[in-house]
């Protein structure tokens, strides 16, 4: 039996690429799931929309974290939360930083405040990123690696994990921070770097494929092994005050990417440097590699998918949906 059946859950940021995935696992495994995004005023893609058989199995609110009224309604009753929702791309951190420190440092703490007052809350998990890091002083790196922010992004979630801490020291909050290190799959959207490469190579209208720096490695989970990580941790009561790293414990580095994506499309195409997707030189974080020990010995996950397999997945979704991708709006 499922140890999340018939629990109260709430998932803040579901309409988000890691969100799709954690609702498709809670509602497959019998929660009582309520989501809950940003409001906009107009309809747009989400991720969620295309997580196939879960339609009308789980409640949906918009709002926005930063109030923290709606934060107190949104809490209530709910035993397990999940907070995804935050501002994420680290290149708009560098041009609307503040935007980044309201939504994920306050908006986190608003949600805190209401979790400690609530009488049923079991579980917070909150989302934080291996972005915290920085570039790493050794690898694979561990929960206790030191943290150095190296972009506005990254400042701010460290932030969110800081007062997250602060709530189960001071009021007890049953707290569980989860690390992921970089995730991919199905459904994600162009502003990662694998889609980006996947539907530059897909494109016929794309004769060259343009990209950042090659260098940077990173450890990337399928993200449906992530969302097992979630559950995981948040059943567990060996983690309650942890914060605990998921990944995979290999790096890739970009050129690696690249490479095996064009075997497994059949298609080699040249790479031109395209600087606007160059981080400053300070900013670059160089290499991301997860030390996954911790989470394997409190509640024995580690991920299931290998990266080619991952890989393959992703590449034949993007092909079917490609009329989500306009890689040749931004190429030559």
């Amino acid at each position: 039996m499922s140890k999340i059946k018939g629990k109260r859950v709430l998932v803040t940021g579901a309409h988000g690429f890691i969100g799709s995935y954690l609702i498709e696992a809670l509602v497959n495994e019998g929660a009582k799931v309520t989501t809950f995004d940003l409001y906009r005023s107009w309809e747009s893609w989400s991720p969620l929309k295309d997580a196939r058989g879960i339609e009308k199995k789980y409640e949906t609110l918009f709002g926005d974290v930063r109030d923290p009224y709606l934060c107190l309604n949104l809490v209530e009753n709910k035993e397990i939360i999940f907070h995804l929702a935050a501002l994420m791309s680290v290149p708009y951190s560098y041009v609307a930083p503040r935007s980044f420190f309201e939504t994920n440092i306050l908006g986190t703490v608003n949600l805190l405040e209401a979790a400690r007052r609530s009488n049923n809350l079991e579980r917070f998990v909150l989302t934080s990123t291996s972005e915290t890091y920085g570039s790493a002083i050794y690898s694979p790196m561990d929960e206790n690696h030191p943290i150095q922010a190296q972009s506005p992004y990254a400042a701010s979630k460290a932030g969110a994990d800081r007062a997250a801490m602060s709530y189960y020291l001071s009021f007890g909050t049953p707290v569980t921070i989860l690390r992921p290190f970089n995730n991919f799959g199905p459904r994600q959207s162009a502003k990662a770097i694998i889609p980006t490469i996947i539907s530059q190579l897909l494109s016929d209208k794309v004769k060259k494929v343009k990209l950042g720096s090659l260098s940077p490695m990173r450890d990337y989970t399928y993200a449906a092994d992530t969302a097992e990580a979630f559950i995981e941790v948040a059943t567990s009561q060996k983690t309650i005050g942890e914060i605990l790293n998921s990944g995979a414990g290999k790096g890739v580095s970009i050129k690696e990417v690249y490479d095996l994506a064009c075997d497994i499309i059949g298609v080699k195409k040249e790479v031109i440097t395209d600087e606007t997707r160059i981080r400053p030189q300070k900013s670059e974080v160089w290499k991301l590699v997860c030390d996954n020990k911790k989470i394997k010995k409190l509640v024995g996950w580690s991920p299931k998918t290998t990266f080619k397999k991952g890989l393959e997945k992703t590449i034949s979704w993007i092909k079917e949906n490609q009329e989500y991708y306009r890689p040749e709006i931004y190429n030559i």
